[in-house]
């Protein structure tokens, strides 16, 4: 994702792309970006309240970090899990790199649609289905054909037809005719793709751009052709008339030829699924490249068998409803690609090694001359021993990791692993993860096979998977709408004007720019009121409730915000009754107290179970309603009301009531207190150290390391 950001900023500020300014340098800019504003996400968790040991804080790029990947890669391999095939990937031609599976999100259109495609100034349009002919050797006429991505005819290799559709029957063992360079195209006979009620029952064939047609190749033997260039322009294989250009444009390009050439035969909406890249949101391009996989087969299964296995349940997902996807997915895996052909990340360790007299030079060209290693004087000396009196060149590859390896290796190496650490066996396996349920595949899954393969357990017993933040209208939050939502702006408040400003420093085109600003108008006419960290992270938890999805609406914080006050304003009250000499008695006899106070304590014994039983079930949404309804309920809306009239004066009448109701406010303000901190750490820190007693010797000197309050803990004697 870094590397992805600064590319839009040097283009929006130098106007120049990453291999303008060449590796080096570029890399040098990421650096700089991730020095400047890597602490960002560490300055929300500070002011959300979270509560970690920040002197173990760490980067996947460090220097620990990254002898994990490396040794992790060389044990894979050596292991035979990891190995190069030439294979069809999903291409991205904005990054120019491979992507893996889970990382192209599909969209369903419906009918002719345009889109907003990265690098065309102009809409392209979806969803339609054209048809043209292509001329058949000899006497024999036409063939005609469809396809939603009419460029790739450039690269055609073949047609295939149903081996029992009598239509074609004639044309078994024959030849098309390409209408642009004369290629003959073989008429393949294939049951397995063909369909012979759909469309005019022909289909054309590009094996080095589509899923099925790759497979039609290699049944067939018929010619892999690619006729794109790294970054989406048709390359020479797609003829003069149209290399250079952008396969969108391409696309018109191609139906205005075939229109001229009478070949031309319509078209038509069509529902179909589009793959965009999950980073870059540019459309997925099918192309055959040389990569690095890890076979996961076994690792998936053995990751399933932790879930699964009724005797021997190693791993559970909270919400239970992921499991059956964990299920789904692991069963379904296919191989990882895991290079990338970015600058940015892990660089892989392997080598590849040219001979002096190898035929062909470029890098790669033979797969037996990679090298793996754990660094190039180690990759130096095992070519000396594969290649002895050989001369050779040695060039380390130019291709990085994917980011999900280096994450997936995150439970080990923060430990120490490689390395036998007394960290890693004090505490690996951890016991609960906690995140969000869109990575439970690009991360979690990764996690988990990765740690039985190299750590000998799963990395943890536990995942929590919590709901994703939407908008107040439940849309995902995006830059270009306008309506992303820093948590620092909900805690301090930030002024409309604020919120423009954010986004003109942001990598918004002029119209996305727009766009965004009109949906911060709409959403924030007023900007976002100051809420403080605590009414942010209560109203977070209590939407937990909600599914998959939180539509979070600023105003709810809003409230919480205001019963925070309500909350200051009713505990001063409260310790307003306590005298500065106030001691805590050590038991509690309910046989004497007014029934408002025996009432009370009974009623927050109830809060306290149902909150400690909500928090072990993880229904953090439940417990917080536990909490807000002894406060706000039970002890503002009655006890504080119910013991007014005790402190209205100094009516002798009332002592014993006083005292009482003195003590059951020390045991309802300390308890509720350490009950509602973990949801607000601020406002309940700032209280209970305001309480009469809390700087006493026998109590600690935070709230923050108390115990939290157990049901027994409130001894009534009866």
């Amino acid at each position: 994702m870094f590397q992805v950001v600064v590319e839009k900023k040097l283009m929006r500020e130098r106007c120049l792309t990453r291999h303008d300014v060449g590796r080096e340098e570029f890399v040098n800019e990421v650096w700089k970006w991730k020095t400047e504003y890597g602490g960002t996400i560490l300055r929300q968790q500070r002011r959300m309240g979270a509560s970690l040991d920040w002197s173990r804080e760490c980067f996947t790029m460090d220097e620990k970090r990254s002898k994990a990947v490396t040794e992790a890669f060389c044990r894979l391999y050596e292991e035979g899990l990891i190995y190069r095939d030439l294979r069809l990937v999903n291409w991205d031609c904005g990054l120019r790199t491979a992507i893996s599976d889970i990382e192209v999100d599909y969209t369903d259109i419906k009918e002719r649609t345009l889109l907003k495609v990265p690098g065309y100034e102009k809409p392209v349009e979806f969803g339609v289905l054209t048809s043209f002919a292509y001329p058949l050797e000899g006497e024999l006429g036409e063939i005609v054909v469809a396809t939603t991505r009419v460029e790739t005819m450039l690269g055609d290799t073949g047609i295939a037809i149903h081996p029992h559709d009598k239509r074609y029957s004639h044309l078994h063992g024959k030849f098309a005719v390409h209408p642009f360079n004369g290629r003959k195209l073989p008429i393949i006979c294939d049951a397995i793709l063909v369909d012979p009620s759909f469309g005019t029952g022909a289909v054309k064939i590009t094996p080095a751009h589509d899923p099925n047609d790759f497979e039609v190749g290699k049944r067939h033997n018929i010619e892999f052709i690619n006729i794109f260039t790294d970054d989406g322009k048709i390359n020479s294989n797609g003829g003069p008339e149209f290399a250079g250009m952008p396969r969108f444009k391409a696309r018109e390009a191609v139906i205005e030829a075939l229109q001229k050439k009478k070949l031309y035969r319509g078209a038509q909406n069509n529902e179909m699924r589009l793959g965009l890249c999950s980073r870059s949101n540019d459309v997925v391009e099918p192309m055959i490249k040389a990569q690095w996989y890890v076979n996961c087969s076994s690792m998936a299964k053995q990751a399933l068998d932790a879930a699964m296995d009724d005797q021997n349940r190693k791993l559970e997902f909270i919400p239970k409803q992921y499991t059956a996807e964990w299920k789904r997915w692991l069963e379904n895996i296919r191989d990882w690609c895991i290079s990338r052909q970015l600058w940015w990340g892990h660089r892989i360790p392997a080598w590849y090694v040219t001979l002096e007299d190898d035929e062909m030079k470029e890098l790669g060209a033979y797969n037996d001359h990679w090298m793996v290693a754990r660094n190039e004087e180690q990759a130096l000396a095992e070519v000396k021993k594969k290649f002895p009196g050989k001369k050779f060149e040695m060039l380390q590859d130019p291709d990085v990791l994917d980011t999900w390896f280096s994450s997936g290796l995150f439970p080990l190496s923060v430990l120490g692993w490689p390395d036998d650490t007394d960290d890693l066996k004090a505490f690996y396996p951890t016991s609960v993860l906690e995140t969000g349920h869109d990575i439970l595949f690009f991360w979690v899954a990764r996690m988990v096979m990765l740690g039985i393969t190299l750590g000998g357990d799963i990395p943890f017993r536990k995942v929590y998977l919590h709901p994703m933040i939407r908008d107040a209208h439940g849309r995902k939050m995006s830059k270009s709408l306008g309506n992303v939502i820093d948590p620092l702006e909900v805690i301090n408040g930030v002024s409309l004007e604020g919120l423009h400003k954010r986004l003109e420093e942001g990598n918004l085109d002029p119209n996305e720019l727009a766009t965004a600003k009109a949906g911060q108008v709409k959403d924030f006419p007023n900007g976002i009121a100051e809420c403080g960290a605590d009414a942010l992270r209560f109203a977070l938890v209590s939407y937990t409730a909600q599914s998959d999805k939180i539509n979070l609406d600023i105003q709810r914080v809003v409230g919480y915000r205001q019963w925070c006050n309500k909350l200051w304003n009713a505990v001063r009250f409260a310790m307003s009754k306590l005298p500065d000499d106030y001691t805590p008695p050590p038991t509690i006899n309910l046989g004497t107290m007014p029934f408002s106070c025996g009432w009370i304590l009974s009623v927050l014994n109830k809060a306290i179970s149902k909150t400690v039983m909500s928090l072990n079930a993880y229904e953090f949404s439940d417990a917080a309603t536990s909490v807000y309804s002894w406060w706000q309920y039970q002890f503002c809306d009655v006890f504080i009301e119910a013991i007014k009239p005790y402190f209205a004066g100094d009516n002798p009448a009332f002592s014993s009531e006083r005292s009482s109701a003195r003590d059951a406010l020390w045991v309802c303000l300390e308890s509720g207190l350490r009950l509602l901190h973990p949801f607000m750490p601020h406002v309940t820190e700032e209280l209970w150290q305001r309480l009469p007693g809390v700087k006493s010797h026998t109590r600690k000197e935070s709230i923050m390391i108390c115990e939290f309050p157990s049901p027994m803990e409130v001894k009534l004697d009866k």
